[in-house]
């Protein structure tokens, strides 16, 4: 099974406080693309323009990423996205956004487009979130927004979530999203508005699952060197959908198994700026790191005298 992504391909600058990138690949689809390609084919929809380089391009390309829809608009600029985190890497500090070609960004999918079963709507306008939903056929659609989004077009979110399986956000998003403080509550207004399965990133501290089964939380990664979050949770997404694509398992075993490996994921993406550890990364690691994960969160119920032990 394989993905289809509509999202954006953009040039970052990136500082943090362990370095700086003046002019680095990024964007929601790149990095979604990069991190579900260790899992499964991946088919990019996205606009850049004519200072995209080709080695820019090559990136995805070596990664086997179909970049047959990906449109360069002659005479405009590549999105470009300029931010810096301090010490709090949970927090990016935007200095400047230049929307450039995504003012005319028009996702058009052909009919083999529309026929490919899994799709991701990574962050972008809902509007165009929607439009491209309404041409697939896809048999499984997530899709992620942000705080942005929520207060800048409400309806158009809320219309874009009525056709979707499943949605990532973040923990603050989701609240926002929900009007509701409270985590548990949040989860369950979100789920009424159409997504049946919800997963927040909670960053550092993990990420949870709600959904017709219940609730599952896991832990972050723990690592002793973070250099740049940006897009982190573009590669979680993109381990999560790549293993639900590959493994085509949406059952609630397949999505707790698919956290860990857009967990995983998201883990090594931070260890590098932008896509440079991912595009180093080996199988090997990830199955390593997921085995990881597995020890981390495994625990035995305690017994006495071949009984469980009740606390008291």
């Amino acid at each position: 099974m394989s993905i289809l992504v509509v999202g954006t391909v953009a040039y970052d600058a990136i500082k943090t406080p362990f370095g700086e990138r003046p002019h680095i690949l990024g964007g929601s689809a790149t990095h979604f693309s990069v991190s579900a390609s260790f899992f499964t084919d991946v088919r990019l929809v996205a606009v850049v323009g004519d200072d995209f380089k080709p080695e820019s391009e090559q990136v995805l390309v070596d990664r086997g990423v179909d970049v047959t829809d990906l449109k360069r608009l002659p005479g405009r600029k590549t999105f470009f996205w300029k931010g810096e985190y301090g010490f709090d890497l949970n927090t990016a500090h935007t200095l400047d956004t230049q929307i450039n070609v995504l003012a005319e960004f028009d996702p058009q999918l052909d009919e083999s487009a529309r026929e490919v079963p899994y799709m991701f709507l990574a962050n972008t306008d809902p509007v165009l979130q929607r439009q491209a939903r309404q041409q697939s056929r896809a048999r499984f659609v997530a899709l992620d927004t942000m705080n942005f989004w929520i207060e800048g077009n409400r309806d158009g979110l809320v219309k874009a979530l009525a056709d979707i399986d499943l949605l990532v956000v973040n923990d603050a998003e989701a609240r926002e999203l929900a009007g509701e403080s409270n985590l548990i509550r949040a989860a369950r207004v979100i789920r009424e508005l159409g997504p049946k399965i919800l997963v927040v990133k909670r960053g550092e501290y993990g990420a949870a699952l709600f959904s017709d089964h219940g609730y599952f939380a896991t832990p972050a990664f723990p690592l002793e060197e973070v250099v740049d979050p940006t897009g982190a949770g573009d590669s979680f997404a993109g381990g999560m959908m790549g293993y639900l694509a590959a493994s085509n398992d949406t059952s609630d075993a397949g999505l707790r198994r698919a956290i860990i490996y857009g967990s995983v994921m998201a883990s090594f993406n931070v260890e590098a700026f932008g896509c440079e550890r991912l595009l180093e990364l080996t199988h090997d690691e990830i199955a390593g790191r997921f085995r990881q994960f597995k020890a981390l969160t495994f625990f035995e119920e305690a017994e006495f005298n071949g009984r469980s032990v009740a606390v008291r």
